[in-house]
């Protein structure tokens, strides 16, 4: 059993499965560092973004890749036992007392306050190592560059970065507002590693690469350039089996809320999955699976455990119980099935439920 993951479902008992590309991943992560020119961090937070922090942060660390990220302390804690020897930031900070937790564990915290930065000073060892998030325009996290003149005397962080609100949106005026109040904060850290491009950014141009990049979704395959053809490799499968197919001679309805109305000559097939295992609500009658070649609409509501997909159109011997239909897949990415629920594909790998058999492929 993996030691990030609560128990192993057996494929065949699942209902949901999940396949993790591990070299696609690894790839990923070579094909940023070669695009910023620079070295890249992994950004794993929230279990790898859904896909199991064990499996993807060895991957990246075989990889090559040395330096980390995690929101929060607990995630630091779990990525150290998987990770001796790795550089570990945790972005939401030290909270306090939590200092000497983090110092043992030799988790390095972006402090994001002058409370914070006191209180790491006076309670952290003098030779641990710290960084700063100077907030340049995200309006969430960080000090404002107005309140870097307060920070305490000793105060001297081995990194200091900023995140970008709308890298995704080349065109934006707000990045070169930030890279511009970046690149100004950063010169009062002439010795610290600088760090600001996201997936986005790596893809915004040389400037806003400085010492480290530290992308996320990228990494599983989303595309950090909406509107153009992603540059990433497709981390993720996603399929759901079918358990029933229903041949619809007279007229009815689907699911919940009759939401949704069939003619005869219709045959549905229902799938174990539901949003209970992630599969977002607000997909119900408007999302899409695979079957074989063939795209197939979700028709009714998504229940906790069931969906039901329309599967006329594609030939009978394909459509029937065992077989699996692909919600998530490389002619039907994560982007696309957030697109269809209205997010993004962030919210789509995060919400990935535990009822989900995974199986990981490649990797070292």
């Amino acid at each position: 059993m993996d030691d990030d993951f609560p128990g192993d479902i057996p494929p065949e008992l699942a209902g949901l499965l999940l396949t993790v590309d591990l070299d696609a991943v690894a790839g990923n992560w070579r094909l940023l560092c070669d695009r910023l020119s620079k070295p890249c961090a992994g950004v794993v937070k929230a279990d790898a973004y859904g896909l199991g922090l064990g499996p993807v942060a060895r991957t990246l660390a075989a990889a090559g890749c040395t330096t980390f990220f995690v929101a929060l302390a607990e995630e630091g804690l779990r990525l150290r036992r998987i990770l001796p020897e790795a550089r570990i930031f945790v972005l939401t900070g030290a909270m306090p007392g939590t200092e000497r937790v983090l110092t043992e564990a030799r988790l390095i915290p972006v402090l994001n306050t002058l409370e914070q930065a006191a209180a790491w000073l006076a309670h952290a060892p003098a030779d641990a190592p710290h960084g700063l998030h100077v907030d340049t325009g995200m309006s969430r996290l960080g000090l404002p560059p107005e309140d870097i003149d307060a920070l305490p005397a000793g105060f001297a962080p081995c990194l200091v970065m900023s995140h970008l609100a709308c890298a995704d949106d080349p065109g934006h005026p707000l990045n070169a507002a930030q890279l511009a109040a970046f690149t100004q904060a950063r010169q009062r850290f002439p010795t610290a590693e600088a760090s600001l491009a996201n997936s986005s950014g790596v893809f915004l141009g040389t400037g806003y690469g400085f010492d480290l990049g530290r992308p996320g979704i990228a990494l599983y395959g989303g595309n950090p350039t909406p509107g153009a053809p992603n540059p990433m490799r497709q981390v993720v499968t996603l399929e759901a089996r079918i358990l029933q197919v229903r041949h619809v001679d007279t007229p009815l309805t689907v699911g919940y809320g009759a939401t949704h109305q069939c003619e005869g000559g219709t045959r549905l097939a229902t799938v174990a999955a539901g949003y209970a295992d992630g599969v977002h609500r607000a997909l119900g009658n408007v999302g899409k699976g695979i079957l074989g070649d063939q795209s197939v609409p979700m028709v009714g509501r998504v229940s906790m455990d069931l969906i039901v997909f329309d599967v006329t159109a594609v030939p009978a011997g394909l459509a029937r119980p065992g077989q699996s239909i692909t919600l998530i897949g490389p002619s039907h990415t994560a982007d696309d099935l957030a697109a269809e629920a209205g997010t993004i594909s962030y919210e789509i790998l995060t919400s990935l439920g535990h009822r989900t058999a995974r199986t990981y492929v490649g990797g070292p």
